[in-house]
């Protein structure tokens, strides 16, 4: 066998011993920590009282956990504030001066899609048409709202849009 093949041995033992350890630490842990529980032949309050300790240390364990995930959360966000502010610090990362380009609309749709564009937009064909006579009409009938009001003011006014009403049904 040659030196490294040695070695490799070696440290395949090394590493089997490191897992055989840790493992015979994790039992003799919980062993120390936990209670072994023999609920038989137990009467009901001897049962409840410990059903009442099980619980408190339940919520002692379970308070432990969220204060360590919260200051795990804390020291996640601490880390990406001053990693951030590394980056920042460095500078390397420089927005540049933006230009204001002027492009029609087809310059644009071609720089968008490349040389397939062939098609040209006209922004006035989809507009809508409106009649010139429609609109003068509409100005010719409303007239001077302050003869309107004149005339139908007081009682008289309101017999008149009462007679019309009337008339037009």
């Amino acid at each position: 066998m040659d030196a490294q093949s040695l070695m490799l041995a070696k440290a395949q033992e090394a590493l089997d011993a490191q897992v055989e350890e840790r493992a015979n630490d994790k039992v003799r842990v919980l062993e120390e920590r936990v209670e072994k529980i023999e609920p038989y032949g137990m009467s009901l309050a001897e049962l409840q009282t410990l059903c009442r300790t099980l619980h408190s240390k339940v919520e002692s364990v379970d308070e432990e956990r969220y204060d360590i995930e919260f200051k795990v959360k804390k020291a996640d966000t601490e880390i990406e504030d001053l990693i951030q502010k590394i980056f920042d610090l460095k500078g390397k990362f420089k927005r540049p001066a933006l230009r204001r380009v002027r492009m029609s609309a087809d310059a644009m749709l071609r720089a968008l899609l490349g040389s397939k564009h062939k098609v040209s937009l006209d922004l006035r064909a989809n507009l809508k048409s409106v009649k010139k006579d429609d609109t003068e009409k509409d100005r010719q009938e409303v007239g001077d709202w302050r003869k309107n009001i004149e005339a139908l003011s007081g009682m008289k006014g309101r017999k008149k849009l009462f007679d019309t009403a009337a008339a037009q049904q």
